[in-house]
């Protein structure tokens, strides 16, 4: 099994860090790539930085059209509506899939993210996913993306802190790290703090692989059926449906 692990933004240094985590997660014979794309924000901090890596993501889906699974490693699972019109094969975002597993494990849970910027974005899929009553609340940890990526960084330290909030004052149960730099604290945190943590890379893995092994692909009914060919204009002219 094959599965390609896209970051949207354009940090190597993240990418690098995000497949460690697939990796590491994956059952033996399963093989990940994790990319990311040549042009886009270097970080994903709200909706304006979104818009303008959902181009890059696609490109990199396109590039690999022969993968079993594809994983949007972003935890506002950006452009993860347009991935699945682009491929027929299964596509997890990474915060869809955490949301989910958390709900398996435990009757509430928690979310600490990186900026208060980013809440609202999550908030918003929560609902989407109709599991907006089943989390306690969206922290943000006020810790950049970037700052996750830099040695000697105290972010894991403010992140330890916002969760600990979270379980004394929202009740929460189990904790959702909400930024795929986060992908390598998980382990740590979870022992330190005693409920489960949950890293959306991880969980997509497990999640890409069970509907793999299922035998079920994504549905080209409706919203997600492939788009229709037609001629994109300048810049974008290479992402055009058949090009």
């Amino acid at each position: 099994m094959r599965i390609l692990v896209v970051n949207p933004n354009t940090t190597a240094s993240m990418t690098a860090k995000i497949g460690a985590a697939a990796q590491g997660a994956a059952a033996p014979g399963t093989q990940v790539l994790a990319v990311n794309p040549p042009d886009g924000p270097v970080s994903i901090e709200g909706y304006y930085d979104e818009v303008f890596s959902i181009p890059g993501l696609i490109g990199e889906i396109r590039k690999q059209p022969d993968m079993d699974a594809y994983i949007v490693a972003c935890f506002d699972d950006t452009g993860l509506d347009a991935a699945r019109c682009a491929t027929s094969a299964p596509v997890i975002g990474i915060g869809e899939a955490a949301f989910h597993m958390a709900s398996l494990v435990a009757g509430r849970f928690g979310v600490v993210t990186t900026l208060a910027r980013s809440v609202p974005a999550i908030e918003h899929n929560l609902k989407r996913y109709g599991l907006m009553e089943r989390c306690a609340r969206v922290r943000s940890s006020e810790v950049a993306v970037l700052e996750l990526e830099e040695p000697g960084s105290n972010a894991s330290a403010r992140i330890l802190e916002e969760i600990c909030r979270s379980l004394a004052e929202d009740r929460a149960e189990a904790i959702v790290l909400g930024c795929a730099g986060m992908a390598d604290l998980a382990e740590r945190l979870s022992q330190e703090v005693g409920v489960p943590v949950l890293d959306g890379v991880v969980c997509a893995v497990k999640l890409a692989e069970a509907l793999v092994q299922l035998g079920l692909r994504t549905s080209k009914v409706g919203g997600y059926a492939p788009p229709r060919p037609k001629s994109y204009t300048g810049i974008f002219s290479h992402l055009a449906p058949g090009a």
